[in-house]
């Protein structure tokens, strides 16, 4: 059986979740399933001069030639909105006459992002009688919503929510990354029986607990070890809320032991290095995006692992990142709005959960951990069962395999 993927970016492109699609190849190439993938050359998060190398691995093999990579020159990703825009349609119109001309192809496997990719494959399914599944990982355009980029109602929207039931329609299958987001495309009419709910999964040989004393980052940046810290690690951007956190990080300035650490980078990093200068805050350090290959050290870093976004950002969601906190034993703390993450967090026992923008409740709830110290170690062991239980490498991709395979046997 043959998969074929219309990605946006592709290794060596960098991301918060980039480790899902490479564990899911590598699967599914241990499954025995093939796979051509047509992505424009790299662009996000890599020099100018890997960038040019890759000019020469137009074709490339991979997992033992089980998945083949067909590279298409594209001009650079910039931080200009309109021009992204515009490039991400070059790119599907390029994947789509690619896509078209594909032989022997038995089923699609698209992203969400951007969001038109669905749409395309939508059209190329009409072409060539294809089926396809789509993952989706962003709900698009309510995401537009909950950052302030677009309003309910607004043209942006209208066309968006066309291109989001378009797709719909279109897809054979669907895979949904919490209850959430399933419950939100039912609401928009999407058949239950073409809904499956996999959670992203954390690689939990990759993240693992870090004895303090071990980690390395508290070296390459001179950080006190006796300290208590809060982290947070990812995007550094519109929707998580930095403004709260750092006036909650200042207000704790009476408090030496407790410090609070930012490993990422982003839209409002640049603002976020302003707002710290100006209050002077001398209890936070805000650091670089890390290799993949320091993740445990990263994750183990503080006491408390932080999931945080402003108020109706994160209705639907649960970010993957609370499962690297969890698999690496750390508490977490979220300030989120009221969902699952909520119910997973208070019945397992695995961290405390604040309402998005409670910023009292979110500061006594930093005190309470850094009060209770034993308290917020079991919580983190807690995390790292509940991973071990549920949220799996294996029990993870095995979950794509079986959707895969109902098109196999042509279910």
């Amino acid at each position: 059986m043959k998969i074929l993927i219309l990605p946006a970016y592709f290794t060596p492109e960098s991301a918060a979740s980039s480790y899902l699609g490479e564990n899911l190849r590598e699967a599914l190439a241990k499954a025995a399933f093939e796979m051509v993938v047509y992505t424009p050359m790299p662009s996000r998060g890599i020099s100018v001069e890997e960038r040019n190398s890759y000019k020469k691995k137009v074709h490339e093999t991979m997992y033992d030639n089980k998945l083949t990579v067909h590279r298409f020159n594209m001009f650079r990703e910039g931080t200009n909105p309109l021009i992204r825009a515009f490039r991400y349609v070059c790119c599907c119109i390029r994947q789509f006459n690619l896509g078209r001309a594909s032989k022997d192809i038995d089923v699609m496997f698209i992203g969400s992002t951007p969001p038109i990719q669905g749409a395309m494959a939508a059209m190329l399914k009409k072409v060539r009688k294809i089926p396809f599944i789509y993952n989706l990982q962003d709900v698009f355009p309510d995401s537009l919503v909950g950052t302030g980029l677009a309003k309910k109602n607004s043209l942006l929207w209208k066309v968006g929510r066309r291109i989001e039931d378009f797709t719909y329609k279109h897809a054979d299958r669907i895979i949904v990354i919490s209850e959430g987001f399933k419950s939100n495309i039912l609401a928009k009419g999407v058949p239950e029986e073409k809904i499956d709910v996999v959670y992203n999964w954390v690689d939990e040989n990759a993240v693992q607990h870090i004895e303090r004393q071990s980690n390395k980052l508290f070296d390459r940046y001179n950080l006190d070890r006796n300290k208590f810290y809060i982290s947070y690690c990812g995007n550094i951007g519109l929707t998580q809320n930095m403004d709260m956190l750092l006036e909650v990080a200042s207000e704790f300035e009476s408090i030496p032991d407790v410090q609070f650490v930012l490993i990422g980078e982003g839209v409002y990093k640049h603002k976020v290095e302003t707002m710290i200068s100006e209050k002077n805050c001398t209890n936070i350090r805000l650091l670089p995006l890390q290799p993949y290959e320091d993740i445990s050290h990263v994750f183990s870093l503080g006491d408390v692992g932080l999931v945080i976004s402003r108020p109706g950002v994160g209705e639907n969601s649960v970010p993957s990142k609370t499962w690297s906190i969890m698999s690496a034993k750390r508490a977490v703390l979220a300030s989120f709005d009221e969902n699952e993450l909520m119910t997973i967090l208070t019945e397992n026992k695995c961290g405390l959960f604040t309402k998005a923008g409670d910023k009292e409740a979110f500061k006594q709830a930093i005190l309470w951990l850094y009060n209770n110290r034993s308290d917020c170690r079991e919580f983190g062991l807690n995390g790292r069962r509940y991973v071990m239980k549920n949220l799996t490498r294996d029990v993870g991709t095995s979950k794509y395999i079986d959707v895969f395979n109902r098109f196999k046997v042509g279910q």
